[in-house]
C-alpha cells in the first residue's frame, strides 16, 4: 500500500455518497488504502460547534503511521483542511470546499502540502471567488467546472483529477 486516504463526506451525505465512493474506487485502483469516517450522527445535531467533533473523529481515524492523504467534499473538505494542521499529511484534495462556515470561529485553513480543489462556478453554497483566492494563496491545483455545489455533473472528472493528484504524489 502507498498509504491511506481519509475520505470525509459532506454535511447532508454519508460514507457511501457518490463522490466519496468514486474517490475511494480511485484510491483502491492506485494501491492506496481508504477509510471513510461516518459523521452522520454528529451532523444530525445541526450544531456549528460540532465541527470540532467532526475534526476530532477524522483525526481519530488516522493510522498511527504511514503516508496519509486527506480528501473531502463540502463540510468534509473544510474539516480535512483543519485536520491537516493537526497531523501531517502528504496532500489534500477538496471538492466544493467552504472557506468559512457561518457561526464557526475559524475560517478554512490548511497545511502547506500539495493541494487540489474542484469547485463549481455556480456553487450556491460556497462562493467560488473565495476558493479562487485560497487556491492562489496556496498555489494549488484548481479545477473549475460549470456545476453547482454537489458537482453532480462532474463526478467522473473529479475521480480522474483525483487519480492525477495521487499520481503526482508518487
Amino acid at each position: 500500500m502507498k498509504g491511506t486516504i481519509i475520505l470525509s463526506h459532506g454535511l447532508e451525505s454519508g460514507p457511501q455518497a457518490t463522490k466519496v465512493a468514486a474517490l475511494a474506487a480511485v484510491a483502491n485502483q492506485l494501491g492506496w488504502a481508504e477509510l471513510r469516517p461516518d459523521f452522520r450522527d454528529i451532523d444530525a445535531r445541526r450544531e456549528v460547534r460540532d465541527i470540532d467533533a467532526r475534526v476530532a473523529r477524522l483525526l481519530d481515524a488516522l493510522p498511527a503511521s504511514g503516508r496519509v492523504v486527506l480528501a473531502g467534499s463540502s463540510m468534509g473538505a473544510f474539516i480535512s483542511g483543519l485536520a491537516s494542521l493537526e497531523r501531517g499529511c502528504a496532500g489534500l484534495f477538496l471538492l466544493a470546499a467552504p472557506m468559512a462556515i457561518p457561526g464557526y470561529r475559524r475560517a478554512f485553513a490548511a497545511a502547506r502540502v500539495p493541494l487540489g480543489f474542484v469547485h463549481g462556478w455556480r456553487d450556491e453554497v460556497c462562493p467560488v471567488d473565495a476558493v479562487i483566492r485560497c487556491a492562489r494563496e496556496h498555489q494549488a491545483i484548481l479545477h473549475l467546472v460549470d456545476d453547482e455545489h454537489r458537482l453532480a455533473a462532474h463526478v467522473g472528472e473529479c475521480a480522474q483529477w483525483f487519480a492525477q493528484f495521487l499520481q503526482r504524489l508518487g
